[in-house]
């Protein structure tokens, strides 16, 4: 059990990475959202759906009028539904959220959660709630590394991921949107006294966060081929997860929880079994934050009154 459990390690740790990405993509909408106004956007895992279904409609139109789909037209449409997912998230920030910032918490989490399902329920009116086969599937070499196979689409899959990971941290950390998002997430208070836009960098936040959700539902998608109008469910509590994993409100924390989220995935599966994955990923969960309820990056915050 030990030879072979050596044999396969470096598989499993690659098959928990590249899970990992899509729950790190997803998790930082929930941390970017949390980190200025502390709101759990539990509808933030079905645009991942949406966006898996934009993606559905946008290919379907370039493969019936060019007879046949790539890479580059994936990335296009990659791009698209993007930028369509994140004006939907700044459309439900601006309907269902912005007029309740002043509320109890639990009113807009209720509300989240009736967001959640008029997009899921509408998804399935739309759609039918049968699964579609994506229009196009990423295949390519698969190659041997360390005793692991590894397939091209997972690679690219990963770049891409592991690229736009890149680009956000970069937006937040050197330019002047970001440092007015993480004056907001310090105190909002004094932030709009400062001349900030609170209302204009809540909107951003809510694109960003939703046009990441959307590129993880295009990727999903295009790897395994089938998407429907309840992938966005589990891989919202999934990202959560990794969210409170790594320290909600930390992106460097959503990123790390995400990956490590993947890696439980990868070895729960292999030792206990297929059935058992989200029973082990939950448990390991709870034990954790038992031990660090604050997460890997996360920080105790004193409530200002």
């Amino acid at each position: 059990m030990i030879d072979f459990f050596s044999d396969q390690l470096f598989q499993l740790v690659w098959n928990g990475l590249f899970v990992g990405s899509f729950y790190a993509l997803v998790a930082l909408g929930y941390s970017m959202v949390y980190g200025i106004i502390k709101l759990l956007n539990f509808a933030h895992g079905d645009i991942y759906m949406l966006g898996s279904f934009i993606a559905f409609v946008v290919l379907g139109g370039a493969v019936g009028l060019l007879g046949t789909a790539s890479l580059p037209i994936l990335l296009l449409v990659l791009l698209i539904t993007m930028l369509l997912t994140g004006g939907i998230g700044v459309l439900i920030e601006r309907v269902a959220y912005k007029p309740l910032r002043s509320s109890p918490r639990l009113a807009v989490l209720i509300t989240a959660v009736g967001v959640s399902f008029t997009i899921e329920y509408g998804v399935r009116l739309i759609f039918g709630a049968e699964p579609k086969v994506f229009p196009f599937r990423m295949g390519g070499e698969t190659f041997s590394i360390l005793g692991g196979r590894i397939s091209l689409p997972q690679v690219v899959l990963m770049l891409i991921a592991g690229g736009l990971m890149w680009v956000l941290q970069a937006y937040i950390m050197r330019s002047r949107e970001g440092r007015a998002m993480r004056a907001i997430a310090l105190d909002p208070r004094a932030s709009l006294l400062m001349g900030v836009n609170v209302d204009r960098v809540i909107s951003r936040t809510f694109f960003i966060g939703s046009a990441l959700a959307g590129a993880a539902g295009v990727m999903a998608g295009a790897y395994y081929g089938s998407i429907d109008f309840l992938m966005g469910f589990t891989i919202g509590l999934k990202a959560f997860t990794a969210a409170v994993i790594g320290g909600i409100g930390n992106l460097y924390g959503a990123m790390l929880g995400g990956l490590v989220l993947g890696l439980l995935e990868s070895f729960g599966t292999f030792v206990l079994g297929g059935e058992w994955r989200d029973v082990f990923t939950f448990a390991c969960l709870i034990l954790f934050l038992s031990i660090r309820p604050t997460g890997i990056l996360g920080a105790r915050v004193v409530e200002r009154m």
